[in-house]
């Protein structure tokens, strides 16, 4: 298939030789997604890498145990069957994140190769983007709670591009409704600019994914009109699943909302000084 040689050519282009090589020992495996890029926590360089099944997992993974090998720095992984976490730091240095962590962070992105039997991302026009299935952070933030509020959200697609990240400024409102608004606007941006079919949803926010989860019930009556724009949101989807992550794995997101915030603010702050 002419698509798959061309990202093959690509792919080899740049990697190191023995990345190389790497991928030549080694069936090419079928789709996989990350949960976005690379993150920085206290225990290192972060990812996380799913795939259809057991085998691609194992696959990959034994392409980074030789690419590990041979540069002589390995990572901390754990593998829950077609699910793959990987930890990058480096024990010479305190455990810190080195050059030699990004660098084999990089090799190991180049090593999960995508070859899948439809293309998730199909280019309509020079305007029109379709991407059929996304992974979305949403966060949301209130200085005073009540106080000057945010809401921030991403959309990566499949392989962890980021297609779209933004925040707006809400005014006073509390940090649930911030949350909320975060998951109702990303969903919008989903359906109405990518005419997305499935949407991966991460939040910090236990108390939102929770109650969209039907979970928890939602005490709050404030809460019931976004929330309720939100389960009539996804059910125009043909999928939305929810998933808790830590703080630290949601940065992106937070970024937004506190730079829609500051920018907000400072302007009123300007105008304060006129």
């Amino acid at each position: 298939m002419a698509f798959r040689r061309g990202l093959g050519d690509l792919l080899t282009a740049n990697l190191s030789r023995y990345a190389q090589c790497a991928l030549c020992a080694f069936p090419a495996l079928t789709s996989w997604y990350a949960i976005a890029m690379w993150q920085e926590t206290k225990h290192g360089l972060y990812k996380q890498f799913v795939f259809h099944n057991f085998s691609d997992a194992w696959a990959f993974m034994e392409r980074v145990a030789k690419a590990a090998d041979h540069v002589d720095h390995h990572p901390r992984w754990q593998n829950d069957w077609n699910v793959v976490d990987i930890w990058l730091s480096t024990h010479e240095q305190g455990m810190s994140i080195t050059e030699n962590d990004r660098k084999l962070a990089n090799t190991i992105d180049m090593l999960a190769v995508v070859e899948d039997e439809y293309q998730s991302e199909k280019i309509v026009d020079n305007e029109a983007t379709i991407i059929t299935e996304v992974q979305l952070y949403a966060d949301g933030g209130s200085r005073g709670n009540p106080g000057p509020s945010a809401s921030g959200y991403v959309l990566l697609d499949m392989s962890g591009r980021i297609v779209l990240k933004a925040g707006e400024y809400l005014g006073v409102t509390t940090n649930n409704q911030a949350e909320y608004q975060a998951l109702k606007i990303g969903l919008e941006h989903a359906l109405h600019d990518y005419q997305t079919r499935e949407v991966h949803v991460y939040m910090d926010s236990m108390l939102v994914i929770n109650q969209m989860k039907n979970i928890f019930k939602i005490k709050n009556r404030d809460l019931w009109p976004v929330h309720n724009a939100c389960l009539e949101l996804v059910q125009k989807f043909d999928k939305v699943t929810f998933d808790h992550v830590p703080r630290e794995l949601n940065k992106l997101a937070d970024e937004e909302v506190n730079k829609a915030m500051d920018e907000a603010l400072k302007g009123t702050e300007e105008h304060d000084h006129l």
